[in-house]
This record gives structure tokens, sequence and C-alpha cells, in this order.
């Protein structure tokens, strides 16, 4: 048996000529291709091209974490223009091309994850064979960084599995699980993870006949329908994405439709493509927030908690469904309130999720276990975390921090929930103030990725540590804030939420307003936003923070609530709903006056530039990451700090003081313009 070794790849031919090269990446948790990866995988397929004999190739990772996970999105930051991008591109698809064209057969194991460039070079195998458990995820997500498939995987995907399913893949970026995979056609078997290299060596030594597309899918290739069915995959992409924000997914159902069937001249555009959309600047924003998300992640380690159990005290929506994802994500969970009535509410949506989330009845039946009613109490004693989730009063958090904290451990967490109050205001209640810190997630729990983790300049340091490892045991984003009334998402929202009503009460149409909000790219508009939260709840947080930094709250959304009109909830609120869906007229949407957008976005940005000099948070990447993943601000933009910066910061500035001189004292510019 033979072995040649390399940085990044190896290369071991034993007894029946199978070549098993494999792909470890110095110095890496996780497999990623960057240049030089590419590269030396072209150099060491070139040398396998001189090995006589040679039955098959079987390339796998070494890695426990997963096959490839793509390319290294942080090369993508040192491009400096199209020609470079190009030349990388070119690169990655001379590599994929020389393996494609190996006279032996090429197999790819894939254990966990195959995705982007990963699977791009499980495409140009022959055979792919994927384990059979619930790790295993495979998709082209490029589409998500503002992208498309650069390694060929236009062609290749289109080639193996048909339009309808590759186009499905590149234009969502979805991930698809295992069996999702080999219905389609994307692998050839699926084993069990122990049994990969043995499926792999049978395959070697008699290959069986290659898949190929459904015929109705080839069908579709053909130039006319072609022409048809790229103009409906357009109609379906506009409705969700503007092609002026996200080009991408319109560039790759153009390369289908123009250049299909010459793949040569495909490979070619498809390289031209991407490297034009590497350097626009969606593309650019969108690997910023990626870079982002890490960043975030980084911010909470695992190892500074030690969890197992979860006390949550409030059966409401949002303590109810804090305890259920934390029973989800593998915690023991007790619930506490003061009747059974309300926790069993909590438990029966608790099931709900569980069964939506979780594939197998045994699965969700663990789930259930997990998370326990406990209306006296008793968990408090036991728990690694103790969460306060009732309603927004001072006084009755405190009267519940005094009953908790005798109970509790002396090294457990007490952490609130609170939206809008300020620690210093609820700490003087606990013999140690230090210990308590804030837990801030947001609606709905399952699905928002953010929680802020609130702390006092005071604030226990091991307990800011071990509430951080928290938010990452329960796989979300932590930002670190400084208590101050709103602390960093609400506060920065509340101002755009405001001045939409105040443009109402101007006489503006709710639909031209959240027109503008979602032609600048958020994902809701504003009215609609509200009506979802609860009018009695925005009310409530804009009384606290309309106090505090003197933000007009409108007469019109106190009639309102006043009224009982309370959004999406009560039937009625900005808009009238019919099952559950706003009644709009789309014809008054065409009525946006010239500076309403600047109306509605500037304030939230004049407020970031003061959060930051008020150092709310650290910086302005995680007020940027913040911002984003705690409101959905628009990603293309990068967050309010970048948007400012690639705007022009005199030019930011210019407009909030023209705003000032039109409405008043509200779009005033904050005194932090000058830092940045």
């Amino acid at each position: 048996m033979s072995e040649q070794s390399k940085q990044n790849w190896s290369l071991e031919v034993d007894s029946n000529q199978i070549g098993w090269l494999k792909f470890d990446k110095a110095e890496a948790s996780a497999n990623t291709l960057s240049s030089d990866v590419m590269k030396e995988l072209d150099e060491r397929l070139a040398e396998i091209e001189k090995i006589e004999n040679l039955k098959a190739v079987v390339i796998y990772s070494a890695k426990k974490s997963g096959f490839i996970a793509g390319a290294d999105i942080k090369e993508f930051t040192t491009l400096e223009n199209a020609d470079q991008a190009k030349d990388m591109i070119r690169g990655g698809q001379k590599a994929l091309e020389r393996l494609e064209a190996l006279p032996c057969t090429t197999i790819a194991v894939i254990h966990g994850f195959a995705l982007g460039g990963g699977l791009e070079l499980a495409l140009a195998c022959d055979y792919r064979i994927a384990a059979d458990d619930d790790r295993t995820q495979l998709g082209l997500p490029e589409v998500k960084l503002g992208i498309h498939p650069g390694f060929g995987g236009t062609v290749r995907s289109i080639r193996l599995v048909g339009v309808f399913s590759a186009m499905d893949m590149m234009l969502s970026g979805r991930s698809l699980r295992g069996k999702q995979a080999l219905k389609i056609g994307l692998v050839d078997r699926l084993v069990d993870p122990d049994s990969l290299h043995d499926a792999a060596r049978q395959i070697a030594l008699t290959p069986p006949g290659r898949r190929k597309a459904p015929f109705t899918a080839r069908l579709a290739n053909l130039p006319g329908v072609r022409g048809f069915l790229a103009g409906q995959m357009e109609k379906q992409v506009a409705g969700k994405a503007a092609k002026k924000h996200y080009p991408a997914p319109y560039a790759i159902i153009d390369l289908w439709r123009r250049f299909w069937g010459n793949h040569e001249q495909m490979y070619l555009e498809e390289a031209n493509s991407i490297a034009r959309l590497m350097m626009g600047e969606t593309a650019r924003n969108l690997v910023r927030v990626f870079l982002l998300q890490d960043k975030l992640k980084g911010l909470g380690n695992k190892k500074d908690l030690d969890l197992k159990r979860v006390h949550v005290v409030g059966a409401g929506v949002m303590g109810g469904d804090i305890a259920a994802w934390s029973a989800f994500s593998g915690f023991e969970v007790t619930l506490q309130d003061q009747t059974e009535e309300q926790v069993q509410k909590a438990l029966d949506r608790a099931r709900k999720l569980f069964e939506k989330k979780l594939k197998t009845e045994e699965k969700v039946e663990a789930a259930v276990k997990r998370l326990k009613m406990d209306v006296a109490g008793d968990g408090v004693a036991q728990a690694d975390v103790v969460i306060e989730a009732i309603f927004e009063n001072v006084e009755a958090k405190q009267e519940l921090y005094q009953k908790l904290e005798p109970k509790m451990r002396k090294d457990a967490v007490l952490a609130t929930n609170t939206s809008s109050i300020r620690l210093e205001t609820l700490r003087g209640a606990l013999s140690d103030p230090n210990r308590l810190v804030g837990l801030h997630f947001f609606n709905p729990v399952a699905k928002m990725p953010l929680v802020e983790v609130i702390h006092t300049d005071e604030t226990d340091g091991e307990v800011i540590r071990k509430a951080l490892a928290f938010t990452r045991h329960v796989n979300r984003l932590p930002v670190p804030c400084k208590s101050a009334p709103g602390f960093l998402v609400n506060r920065i929202l509340m101002p755009y939420m405001m001045e939409a009503v105040l443009a109402y009460e101007d006489g503006v149409p709710l639909e031209a307003i959240d027109k503008a909000a979602k032609d600048y790219g958020m994902p809701m508009g504003p009215a609609e936003l509200a009506d979802t939260v609860g009018l009695d709840v925005g009310l409530s947080v804009a009384q606290i923070l309309g106090k505090e930094y003197g933000v007009p709250v409108p007469r019109r959304l106190e009639e309102l609530v006043e009224a009982r009109k309370l959004g999406r909830k009560t039937g009625e609120g900005f808009y009238r709903y019919e099952d559950g869906k706003p009644v709009k007229d789309r014809s008054k949407a065409a009525e946006i006056p010239a500076d309403l957008t600047d109306r509605m976005i500037l304030p939230m940005i004049n407020t970031a530039v003061a959060c930051l000099r008020e150092k709310i948070v650290e910086n302005e990447e995680i007020l940027d990451g913040g911002v984003i993943f705690g409101t959905g601000f628009a990603p293309f933009r990068g967050g309010p700090i970048n948007y400012a910066r690639s705007e022009g910061i005199k030019e930011v500035r210019s407009r909030l003081e023209k705003l000032q001189n039109t409405y008043g004292d509200r779009f005033k510019p904050d005194a932090g313009w000058s830092d940045l």
C-alpha cells in the first residue's frame, strides 16, 4: 500500500488499486476550499492521472465536522477586482474539470455537510454516497451570500437532477437531508455512517449505471421550453427578492436560459457572472453579514457553563416558548406559573413546536419529557439557569426575585427576559444585585436568532460569561448590551416604527408606508410589523422609550389601543385582518412621498450612532450584527452603520438636517456622528 502526503490532500492506494484521497485541511476544524486548497487538489489530480491501472478514486473527509463546508468565505474579502475573482473561480473550475475527466471511477463519500463548493466537488464525481443520519445536509447556499455556484455547479446540478430540483436548491439556498437528496438523485446511496467506506469500495469494484436527470426534466432544457420556464422562474423569484437588491438568483436563471447546451461556454459565463457579483455591493454586504454571524457566535463559549437544567418562571408566550426552545435544545426544563392551566397551555404549544421541528415520534416524546410543569417552583434549586419571563412590572419582578434568590444555587444564573426595563431598576431587590443579567429573547423565539445579553457596569463577569454561554447552548446569537432603556434592538427599532405612525397621521397611506420600507429592504412594513407584535406591546415600549429619549408617542397609536384594536391578534389594528392576512388597498401603495424612506430609516441610523456613542455595545460590527439579526434590517445593506458609511457620513448627516428643518428636532443628528 503506497501513501503520498501533502498539506491538505493525501492519497493512499490500496491492494485493489483504489485510491483513497483524504481531505484534511491544515489547522482547521472544517474543510473549506481556498485557492491554495484547490491548486493543491489540481496538482494531486495531475499526479493521479499518471497512476497506471487505477480502478477508482474515493474522496473523503478526515474532519468529524463533515465533508466540505464550501469555499473559504474570508478569502472573498481579499479580492480587489473582478479579474482576481474570475481567476480564483477559473482555478477551481479547472481542478473539478480535471476530477470529472479522470479515466477511472470517482466516488465522493459524504458525512455531515456538503455545501456550496463542497457539493460542487461531489457533483464532479461519478457517484455520491452519503451517511444515513440527521447530520447529513447537502446544498448550494451561495445565493445567501449574493452569488451563485461557481465551480461548475450551475451545469452539473441541472445535468444530474434536472432543472426543477437543481433550481429549487440554487434559488432558495436550502439544504437537503439525506433522504431528500436520495429521492431527487443527488446522491446514489444512503448507508449507515460506519459503512461509508465499504459502500465506496463496492461501487469502486463494480460500478453501477450512472444516474441521469428524469426525461421530463431533460425536456425542460429544450430552447423554447427553457425560455418560457425561465420567465416563470423570474416571476416567482420577484415575489420574494427584488432584482436590484438580490441579483444572484436572476443571474442563475439567465445562465441556464442563455447558455444551456454549450457547457464549456456556460462554465466560462458562470465564472464571469460570479466574478461580477462578488465585486457588487450586495455580495460584499452579505459576506459581511455571514462573518458578523460568526463573530456573534464567538462571543459565547459553551464551556463557560455546564448546562443541564433550566427553570423558567412565566408560561406566557415568551416564557413558554423560551422553555420549549430550551427543551428542544436538549435540556431538562421546569416551567412555573400561578396555575396548572396556564402552564398546560404552554406545554401544548411546545408539543406543536416539537412535532414541527423533530422528525420522529420518539424524538418528539423525548423533548416533551424534558419539559415539565412546576407550579410549586421545585426546579429552582437544581437549575443552572433561572429565567424570569413574567409581565413588564417592576414591583412584580422584584417580589419574585426575593422568592427565587434564597432557593437558587450560588453559581446559578438569574436572568430576566425584560424587553425594556433597566437592570439597575430591577436588581435592588436582590441580596447579591450583581448576579442579575438580562436574556432578552425576541418573538417568535423558535425563529428569531438573536438574544440580547444585558449587563450593568457592576454585573459579575462570570455571570455574563455564563449568560453568553447559555445563548450558544440554545443555538442563539448573543449580543452583549449595556443596560439602558430599550437596550439595542428596541431602542433602534422604535423611532422607525413611531415615525411611520407619524407619517400616517400626516396623511400618508399605510400601504405606501409599508411599501417604502419593503422597497428599502425591510422584511415587513412597520404598520404590519406593529400589528404583528401587538399595538399594546408597541405602545408600552414606546411610552417607556419616549419618556427616556424624547421620542413622540403618536396619538393614533394610543387611540387604537384604547379601542382595543391591537392588531392581528384582535383582527384589527392599523389594518383589518381576514384569515390572518391584512386587507390592503394596493393602489394606495403608489403614493410614496419623496422623503418617506429617509424619514423612516434615518432615525434608526441616527439612534444606532447614539448607541455607539453611549457604548451600549462594544463596536460597529456587534451593532450591525445585532440590528440585522434582531430586526431583519435589510441584510444586503450590511447593517445601519455600514449603510451610513456606504452612503457617506456627511451625506447622511446632511439628509438628517434637512428632515430636522422640515419635521423638527427629533431628526437632529446625534453628537456621535463626529466620531464616525
